[in-house]
């Protein structure tokens, strides 16, 4: 029998994994972009996104073992499978339109919904809200230098 962490796991992986759809045209014309100069910390994005994406995993194993099965956890279930999407949605949206303005959109949209997702779970669970944190942390931050770039580009 598989257990809820295993699910959550595997669902998250291959949601996360998807963002990785994009043309090598797409990647040249991002890496041609100019980026502000207190960018220093580009080469640890991956692994910030690894530890937000397993903050929500637990987030969402959490709530789901609150109330298994039923119908509000599945909504939530649900939500937090959105916020996901939408989350990897940054890189394709981004890269296939090379348009910055895009992503900076799908930043603010993800950031939006990571909030009502945590207002939703702290009624749960305080431990699972406080495990969006990092993503509502982080998601402004990337939102706000992918809107500067657009802007120097």
């Amino acid at each position: 029998m598989l257990k809820s962490w295993m699910v959550i796991a595997v669902v998250t992986l291959v949601v996360a994994l998807a963002a990785n759809i994009f043309r090598p045209k797409d990647v040249k014309w991002f890496n041609r972009q100019q980026r502000p100069s207190w960018l220093t910390f580009e080469k640890l994005i991956p692994l910030i996104w690894i530890v937000i994406f397993i903050c929500g995993g637990w987030s969402a194993y959490i709530t789901w073992e609150q109330n298994p099965g039923s119908g509000h956890s599945w909504l939530l279930m649900a939500f937090y499978l959105l916020l996901e999407v939408a989350t990897v949605a940054y890189t394709p949206a981004t890269l296939w339109f090379q348009n910055l303005r895009v992503g900076t959109y799908v930043g603010g949209v993800g950031f939006v919904m990571g909030l009502i997702l945590t207002l939703l779970v702290l009624q749960i669970s305080g431990w699972a809200a406080l495990l969006l944190l990092p993503y509502l942390l982080w998601s402004p931050i990337g939102t706000y230098t992918t809107w500067t770039m657009d802007r120097l580009n």
